[in-house]
């Protein structure tokens, strides 16, 4: 077994990560590797678990911005920009999660915390915003308004 995970929107991301099962050969992920170069991408190699790397990552990080905003620390817009500005992301995670998708996001840190424990809680705002039909960019509001 192996997978490739693309990253959206694929066209621009550069970043596969490749998920090795716990009995996938070696040829497989040279196979997959070079798939991934013909696709002009730069590949990662990742056991099979459950979040892989990215995934994650950027549900805590993505988290404790929640937490942050439901406990009053900063805007939206502040926390996005010093995520942006201070750690060089793109995007920031408020952002983030509104382009993914509340829904899914929630439904992201539902499985991790069942998977890996009380760090992955979902924070009661996006508990809160998808009950409120609040999913992000697809609803026209997450965090943000859209239009």
């Amino acid at each position: 077994m192996i997978a490739m995970h693309f990253f959206n929107p694929v066209h621009r991301m550069k970043l596969i990560e490749i998920i090795r099962g716990l009995d996938t050969s070696d040829e497989a992920v040279k196979t997959i590797e070079a798939i991934g170069r013909e696709l002009g991408k730069e590949t990662v190699i990742v056991n099979e678990f459950p979040g892989f790397v990215t995934s994650r990552m950027n549900c805590l990080i993505g988290n404790e911005a929640m937490n942050m905003l439901m406990e009053g620390v900063a805007s939206a817009e502040d926390i996005d920009k010093a995520i942006k500005l201070g750690l060089n992301h793109p995007m920031g995670p408020l952002e983030l999660a509104d382009l993914v998708g509340l829904d899914s996001r929630l439904r992201n840190m539902n499985a991790l915390h069942r998977a890996l424990g009380e760090k992955y809680r979902p924070c009661p705002i996006l508990e809160k915003y998808v009950k409120a039909g609040r999913l992000g960019k697809k609803s026209g509001q997450g965090f943000y308004t859209y239009e």
